[in-house]
């Protein structure tokens, strides 16, 4: 893969990080049923494409779903490039991590990082498929 490609990626990714109005990117989960389910989602943070974080809803369908099963997919796209990361995911509860992870706009859902409603999720890729432009390619973590 050229390393060109990635730093892309990653400067594309590091530009929606924290930005709710153009940080969005789909994020794909295994439901209870075995289906995978799609929606979307800010960016609270990110190393480049090694992994990135978003605010969740400790009890509703994201945090269940990754109890379930942890496999999950991330893809932020538009008509330039598309990013296809595909990993794991965790649900962190830890309040150090959550006070890291808060950025404006959280407030719209919780009432702060201490909220108990609040967790972050973590996704960790393994393997992904880059396009930027006419450049592109896959490859593993």
């Amino acid at each position: 893969m050229n390393e060109n490609v990635i730093a892309k990626a990653e400067k594309i990714i590091a530009d929606k990080v924290g930005r709710m109005s153009e940080g969005f990117c789909a994020l794909a989960l295994i439901d209870d049923k075995g289906y995978p389910t799609a929606s979307t989602v800010s960016i609270s943070k990110a190393d480049g494409i090694k992994w990135l974080t978003f605010c969740v809803s400790a009890n509703e369908n994201k945090a269940r779903r990754v109890a379930g099963c942890n496999r999950a997919s991330v893809c932020i796209n538009s008509p330039n490039y598309n990013i296809t990361l595909v990993g794991t995911a965790e649900i962190i509860t830890d309040p150090k991590v959550k006070k890291e992870m808060w950025y404006a706009g959280c407030e719209h859902h919780w009432a702060s990082p201490d909220d108990p409603e609040y967790a972050v999720l973590r996704f960790a890729t393994e393997r992904y498929n880059l396009r930027i432009g006419m450049e592109g390619g896959e490859g593993n973590l």
